[in-house]
């Protein structure tokens, strides 16, 4: 695409007061309205009679014209239904908060149902006194709340070869964000007597693949979360109820759900889970392990291909997502042809760290194609790269922390496509 098919936008402001007095529809063909609108001028069924009463929905649930927003999977890529992930529906959602009801998951063994009273938590080790933890223990303490992202290790990685997986929900749905409500980890750590000897802590879930891992004692002390709620409700159990840990701007993996045991060592275990798995794998076939934060990387949830524009020309919103594991987001940029010019976008609130941000980009929209893309910088000066410089340095064999930018070619019709530029 060439610069001269850009135009020079008209005011958002002129458009819509325009189409607000001519009661004229924003789209592309739209004409003055020929007749009274019935929606207005008639009393419809909505406002004829009474709606359904207070009990008929004992657990509130999304209207049914909503019905489409769900977690989804993938089947060829999840084909064990046991051993399995689906991801968020980002492209329908707006602002940060994830609802617990279509957060991504992944478990490796099955979600199971632990009821709190059978649930334990054994802190051992390197502490002076060895302690088991009920569920009421653990409400006992003082607790705290905060916001923080989860994501998967392995989200956009089917993209390191190309583009593959053709919406926003599957190439960067591995991921939510949530308030957390629960007790510090270094706050038991200290009840059951860490002496400052124990370098590292070894983290497993009470499912059968235990999927255990290892935290080094810095960070295990710093924001580790012992975590029994999740946006004011109790953790739903694909998310690890009764109590997960909550391990925040580090991948999802260490995020161990059903956690019942917390072990201070002197060294990493090298589980199965931080060696053969959850380690990147270079170009030259050599594995980089110990990779935990999750870089600054952003996506355009819409318009992209499962929220294409729905009108023609005029006003727009290009909305998105921003993270970083290292800290808060300060800037997300937008590009509508391929990176060639970059545009500062508006974020919706200050960046948290470790927490996603929303940003926007309100703009005009002529109706020509568009190659959209973010680029997402954190307050440590980070900026998201490429996928070509991402490339240059890690190759194509990796399944892990792939955060290079996105591409959505969005045609004249306002469909869009997962694509990739040179």
């Amino acid at each position: 695409m060439s610069e001269s098919q850009f135009r020079k936008p008209t005011s958002r402001r002129a458009f819509l007061g325009g189409s607000a007095a001519a009661a004229v529809a924003v789209g592309a063909g739209a004409a003055r309205a020929a007749g009274p609108d019935p929606l207005i001028t008639e009393v419809q069924d909505w406002a004829a009679g009474l709606g359904e009463g207070v009990d008929a929905t004992p657990y509130g649930l999304p209207i049914r014209f909503e019905d489409d927003v769900i977690r989804r999977n993938v089947e060829w890529l999840t084909a064990d239904t046991i051993s399995s992930i689906n991801f968020t529906p980002i492209h329908a959602l707006d602002g940060t908060i994830t609802p617990q009801g279509c957060a991504f998951e992944r478990h490796h063994s099955g979600a199971i149902e632990l009821r709190k009273e059978d649930y334990r938590l054994m802190i051992n080790g390197m502490v002076e006194t060895p302690l088991i933890f009920t569920y009421e223990d653990l409400t006992r303490f003082p607790r705290e709340n905060h916001v923080y992202f989860c994501e998967c290790a392995a989200n956009s990685g089917m993209e390191w070869a190309g583009a593959q997986l053709n919406g926003a929900q599957f190439t960067h749905g591995m991921i939510h964000n949530m308030e957390y409500t629960g007790v510090p980890l270094r706050t038991i750590l200290e009840e059951a007597g860490y002496n400052g000897e124990g370098k590292w802590v070894y983290v497993e879930g009470a499912d059968a693949s235990s999927n255990g891992r290892s935290i080094p004692m810095e960070k295990a002390l710093d924001d580790v979360l012992v975590a029994f709620k999740a946006n004011g409700e109790a953790l739903r159990k694909e998310h690890g109820y009764p109590v997960r840990l909550v391990v925040p701007g580090w991948e999802g993996n260490l995020w161990i759900k059903w956690l019942r045991r917390v072990e201070v060592t002197d060294a990493p275990v090298e589980s199965r889970e931080e060696t053969s798995k959850y380690t990147d794998t270079l170009a030259d076939g050599t594995s980089r392990k110990w990779t935990w934060e999750m870089d600054a990387k952003s996506v355009v949830t819409s318009p992209s291909p499962q929220s294409p524009i729905p009108h023609g020309p005029g006003p727009l919103v290009i909305t998105g997502l921003a993270w970083s594991g290292r800290g808060a987001i300060t800037r997300v940029d937008v590009s509508k042809d391929g990176g060639r010019t970059w545009e500062t976008a508006r974020l919706a609130r200050a960046g948290e760290a470790r927490a996603l941000t929303r940003f926007y980009l309100d703009t005009e929209w002529d109706g020509s194609e568009m190659l959209l893309q973010s680029r997402a910088m954190d307050e440590t000066g980070y900026v998201q790269p490429s996928k070509a410089a991402l490339r240059e340095v890690r190759g194509e064999n990796s399944i892990y922390h792939n955060n290079g930018i996105q591409t959505w070619w969005v045609r004249e019709s306002g469909e869009a496509e997962n694509v990739e530029v040179s």
